[in-house]
C-alpha cells in the first residue's frame, strides 16, 4: 500500500513567526472583549461563565433563576424554587442599576434645510395640511401625513426654538 504523500516529512521550526504574540492572539479570540466595563472589571478568567455571573448576581440562564408554576391535573399548583446563591459581588448589580436608572438626554436633532421647510410650512399655511401637500415649494413631494409627521418631530426635537417661532408668529397687539 502506498505511504501518503509528505507524511515523512520532518517538521521545521519557524524562526519568523513569533510564538508569544500568536498565542497572545489565541487567547484574545477565544475570550471575547466584554463591553460592559462593570461586568469586564468584576470578571475573573479562572471561572467559568455561568459562575462569575451568579458571583455577580446576574443569571446566567433566566429559564432557572426565575421560580416556575408548574401544573398538575391530580395535586396543587406548586411552585418550584429558584436555587439560591451567596452574591459575593453585589457592587456590580448596583452599579448597573445606576446606569441604567440614569437619565439620557434626547441627542435626536433634525437637519436645517428640514427645519427651514417646516418653519416655511407653518408660517404660509398654518394647520392645513392638504394645502400644504399642494404648495409649488414642497420640496419632498410630501402627503399631508408625512408633512404633519415631519412638523410633529420638529417640534418634539426642538421645542424651545419651536416654541420662539410660533411666538413670533402670533399677532402682536397694537400700542397706541
Amino acid at each position: 500500500m502506498p505511504k501518503a504523500k509528505k507524511s515523512g516529512k520532518r517538521k521545521k521550526f519557524n524562526y519568523n513567526l513569533d510564538r508569544k504574540k500568536m498565542k497572545k492572539q489565541a487567547i484574545k479570540k477565544c475570550k471575547p472583549r466584554i463591553e460592559n466595563s462593570q461586568i469586564r472589571n468584576a470578571w475573573d478568567d479562572k471561572k467559568s461563565m455561568s459562575r462569575n455571573l451568579q458571583d455577580m448576581g446576574l443569571a446566567f440562564d433566566p429559564n432557572r433563576s426565575l421560580p416556575i408554576q408548574k401544573k398538575s391535573l391530580t395535586r396543587e399548583d406548586r411552585v418550584t424554587k429558584a436555587p439560591v446563591e451567596t452574591v459575593t459581588k453585589p457592587y456590580v448589580v448596583n452599579q448597573l442599576e445606576e446606569e441604567a436608572n440614569r437619565l439620557q438626554k434626547d441627542s435626536k436633532t433634525l437637519s436645517s434645510d428640514l427645519i427651514e421647510y417646516a418653519q416655511y410650512m407653518i408660517r404660509e399655511h398654518k394647520d392645513n395640511f392638504k394645502e400644504m401637500a399642494r404648495d409649488e415649494k414642497n420640496y419632498y413631494q410630501d402627503t399631508p401625513k408625512q408633512i404633519k409627521r415631519k412638523l410633529i418631530e420638529y417640534q418634539r426635537c426642538h421645542k424651545e426654538h419651536y416654541n420662539t417661532f410660533m411666538s413670533s408668529l402670533a399677532p402682536q397687539p397694537i400700542v397706541q
